[in-house]
């Protein structure tokens, strides 16, 4: 079985949802980046996850926002939106937090369990897990995941390590 179908059966995907979202930022010509854990996904051994988390370059959010909420739900959160879809688990964020905006300019084309995706470079990925498990507003359950996927992600790249804070390489060793 393809990864992209075994994806789309984990994430309960009879929209093509998935496919909807590329098409959709293919068409509008946006630059955009995939993060987070599928980001992690594209440098290490792919975990299963029912989220999609990307960054849109800033100057083209407001036309990307409009065209989303023209065919999906739409939730806007301090640093997100949030895009959902009936008849899919999938679950896709685009971050808007300015610290993640310049990673869309040093994104790579690679594989994220089966689909050609832009994807953030391997050190803008490991620095956006090093955000997320350093954030004490986040759920313990998911800074362990990102402390999880920063693991992943130095097993592979382990001159990467260096650029960790201390108390992250020291839960990690």
């Amino acid at each position: 079985m393809k990864a992209s179908v075994f994806w789309r059966k984990v994430v309960a995907d009879g929209s093509d949802f998935l496919d909807r979202i590329v098409s959709l930022l293919e068409e509008h010509h946006v630059r955009y980046c995939v993060i987070g854990g599928q980001g992690v996904n594209a440098y290490a051994d792919p975990v299963v996850s029912l989220d999609l988390d990307i960054v849109v370059a800033v100057d083209q959010m407001p036309e990307v926002e409009a065209a989303l909420t023209q065919e999906f739900k739409v939730e806007r959160f301090e640093h997100s939106l949030n895009i959902s879809a009936s008849g899919s688990d999938l679950r896709l964020q685009i971050q808007t937090d300015p610290r993640y905006f310049d990673f869309v300019e040093r994104a790579q084309t690679r594989d994220v369990l089966g689909m050609t995706l832009q994807v953030a470079d391997v050190a803008d990925v490991l620095q956006g897990k090093v955000w997320a498990a350093s954030d004490p507003t986040r759920r313990a359950s998911k800074r362990l995941k990102d402390i999880a996927d920063i693991a992943r992600i130095v097993e592979v790249y382990p001159e990467l390590a260096h650029s960790l804070p201390e108390e992250i390489r020291q839960r990690i060793s």
